[in-house]
């Protein structure tokens, strides 16, 4: 059985772009390895547990196959040459094909990401059935050249809906190993993290919120951690939440997780925009979005969150 990713707090990475890099053309910002190998690094010094690399916030479906290999290979060369030797990188992918997600496995393995994270397929969502699922994810963990988490978000994927008996049915498959539930369902994560079943025990099968504020009641039924945007921008302070929960610290905890809650609300409400003009005012790491997102919040939408923004920062900058 492949193990799991360790638990803790991870982060779903935004790509960053430029148009001041020499491969931009045609209206499209290219690679910013420079901002990217930055940000890896001071999310690893603050204590962030490993990377997803290319998933949803990553704006993975506008990223060319080379670039997929280019990007992984740097990010894993730079956080090697730091100090920060088998520094887990888990590589989204978000195609609806069987052998375009294989491809794309092949080419994180050889890059250096050492999981996968295998988005389900939404584009036939309404006629898609639960043994069509269990059998796509079969296949493609059978061929897999890396261990795969079952990524369940049914915002990006057309409200698809994968039920508890699919995730413990594959959950006996030696290459799957987990789960990232991106959605408000604590019904779902309650019965995979607390399963009985063998196959489901926390060492072979990771069940991981997408949610940053369902941390501590996720953490309380058996979840390994979060794989959370909001710690893009304040890693000190979702971590500080985590070990909060772990120590038994409920009461800080409880506090703690109410302000992440509403932080979490940019996240939610403007997704990779979001967390890409929090970067940009609060830590200076600037970046465009490819089309058809187009980067800036807004003057307007942005003082929308400057309140809660300000009590975030004025914690993580106390963390430091």
């Amino acid at each position: 059985m492949a193990a799991p990713p360790p638990p803790g707090i991870y982060v779903p990475v935004p790509t960053f772009f430029s148009f001041q890099q020499p491969n931009s053309e045609d209206g499209i910002p290219g690679l910013d390895m420079a901002t990217q190998t930055e940000h890896a690094l001071y999310l690893a010094r603050s204590g962030i547990r490993g990377i997803v690399l290319l998933g949803s916030t990553g704006e993975a479906i506008a990223v060319t196959n080379s670039e997929r290999r280019a990007l992984i290979s740097e990010i894993r060369h730079q956080m090697d040459s730091a100090g920060h030797e088998d520094y887990p990188i888990i590589a989204g992918t978000a195609t609806q094909g069987i052998e375009d997600t294989i491809t794309q496995l092949h080419i994180s393995r050889d890059a250096g990401a050492q999981w996968g994270l295998v988005l389900a397929p939404g584009f036939f969502a309404t006629c898609i059935t639960q043994e069509g699922l269990r059998n796509w994810y079969t296949v493609i963990a059978s061929r897999s050249p890396l261990p795969i988490l079952i990524y369940h978000y049914p915002g990006v994927s057309n409200s698809l809906a994968l039920a508890a008996s699919t995730f413990t049915a594959l959950s006996s498959h030696p290459n799957i190993c987990g789960a990232k539930l991106s959605h408000g369902d604590l019904s779902l994560h309650t019965q995979l993290a607390s399963s009985p079943l063998p196959s489901m025990a926390h060492d072979k099968f990771a069940t991981f919120t997408g949610l940053g504020q369902q941390l501590l009641p996720v953490l309380t039924v058996g979840g390994a951690g979060a794989i959370d945007g909001l710690a893009a921008i304040f890693p000190k302070t979702v971590v500080k939440l985590y070990e909060l929960i772990k120590k038994g610290d409920l009461e800080e905890a409880r506090k703690l997780q109410e302000v992440v809650a509403r932080g979490e609300g940019l996240v939610v409400g403007h997704g990779v925009v979001g967390v890409k003009e929090g970067l940009r005012r609060l830590l200076e790491w600037d970046s465009e979005c490819r089309l058809p997102l187009v980067k800036g919040m807004g003057g307007d939408k942005w003082k929308e969150w400057e309140g809660v923004i300000e009590e975030l920062d004025k914690i993580e900058m106390g963390l430091r």
